[in-house]
């Protein structure tokens, strides 16, 4: 399938997807894919379908084992001849609509990244002697067979459990629980896919905004721009400080735990904890953390809060962008004016593929106002 001349392949199969049959290509009406910083991303594909012309019975997409529930899916887009993986995912819904007339009947299939596999069954587990990052390549490693390759970044603090002391529990699915370590420390998990087919990067760590940024997002620069539409906004009510007291576990004492600014890499210039003159302030409400605990868990509150502070909404143009705009990680943007010019963190992006056309909506973020770079890539 083409569109715009960007050519979509589809890979699929039960267990180890391989190139769809050509069948499968020619039905394929259209895929949307989303993809976030937060969540499992997702996406879902509309085939046209029509029954089978020997026996009437059935239709010949939805009676093969390729498009039923829990086949695995992988969509690769090319840019220029290079592939690049947009999807790895699990088949978890099967939607049929007949049509009245011949031709017109469409089965869609929606499924979400392969994280969902890690997300089924609730287990009781104990994890003894094992901080948060053995925890994480080993929960990673039972997942082998979709081609996990694991990035597990150390926390600022490691805390690890005595077991005369404390033995860290599980009651909740891998997903889950590998997400609430990452909380702990305003640390991510999520998959995502490639760099190769039939590979996904298995991240454990903090938000991505160092590094190369990915190519600049262009707004009214005549025949160079690549945006279709833009929106910025600052919300001057998201910045936070934590404020509060806690009795230090192993001190058997109160500690007082304050936090006064983020201490993320800042995107912009001028950083909203830094310079607005009201910033909101919230208790800090935890109990049976030792001193270090309290501060990184209090801290990591102050970051999130941070990060949103300015958040922009658009669409863009794929074949002139010539590229994959990827979430978890930096873009520049240029032509917007200095206020809202320079680098942010991609938080969200959804694409949408038929015949013809190819768009991509994305969201973004930063910590505050001004671009803090006289160029960005182009």
């Amino acid at each position: 399938m083409s569109a715009l001349g960007v050519p979509l392949m589809l890979w699929i199969g039960p267990s180890v997807p391989v190139p769809a049959p050509p069948m499968f290509v020619e039905a394929l009406e259209n895929a949307q894919v989303s993809l976030s910083d937060s969540g499992r991303s997702g996406f879902q594909i509309s085939f046209r379908v029509g029954r089978n012309q020997n026996t009437m019975l059935d239709y010949d997409l939805l009676n093969g084992p390729l498009l039923q529930p829990f086949s695995r899916v992988i969509l690769i887009v090319l840019f220029n001849g290079i592939p690049d993986v947009l999807m790895d995912g699990i088949i978890t819904n099967q939607q049929l609509t007949p049509g009245q007339q011949p031709g017109t009947s469409s089965l869609t299939v929606t499924g979400e990244d392969v994280s969902v596999m890690m997300d089924l069954e609730q287990k009781s587990a104990e994890h003894p002697a094992q901080n948060e990052m053995v925890i994480a390549l080993k929960i990673i490693a039972t997942y082998a067979q979709y081609g996990l390759i694991p990035m597990v970044i150390p926390p600022p603090s490691i805390d690890m459990p005595i077991p005369t002391e404390r033995t860290p529990v599980q009651q909740q699915t891998d997903l889950q629980y590998l997400q609430q370590m990452a909380q702990r420390f305003a640390y991510e998990f999520y998959i995502t896919p490639g760099p190769a087919p039939l590979t996904n990067t298995a991240y454990w760590g903090p938000p991505q905004r160092l590094g190369i940024p990915q190519k600049a997002l262009s707004v009214n620069l005549g025949p160079n721009s690549n945006v279709n539409s833009i929106n910025f906004q600052y919300n001057a009510l998201s910045p936070t400080r934590m404020s509060g007291r806690i009795q230090d576990r192993r001190l058997n004492a109160t500690v007082p735990v304050e936090t006064f600014t983020s201490t993320r890499v800042p995107l912009a210039r001028e950083p909203s904890t830094l310079t607005q003159s009201h910033t909101r302030v919230q208790q800090f409400r935890e109990s049976g953390l030792d001193t270090l605990q309290a501060y990184a868990r209090a801290q990591a509150q102050t970051d999130r809060a941070a990060d949103n502070t300015v958040t922009v909404s658009g669409e863009l143009d794929a074949m002139r962008y010539e590229g994959l705009l990827k979430p978890r990680g930096l873009v520049g943007l240029r032509g917007a004016g200095d206020t809202y010019d320079g680098f942010y963190y991609v938080k969200q992006v959804s694409h949408s593929i038929s015949k013809g056309t190819y768009k991509q909506n994305f969201s973004l973020t930063r910590d505050g106002k001004g671009t803090n770079t006289p160029v960005v890539i182009p």
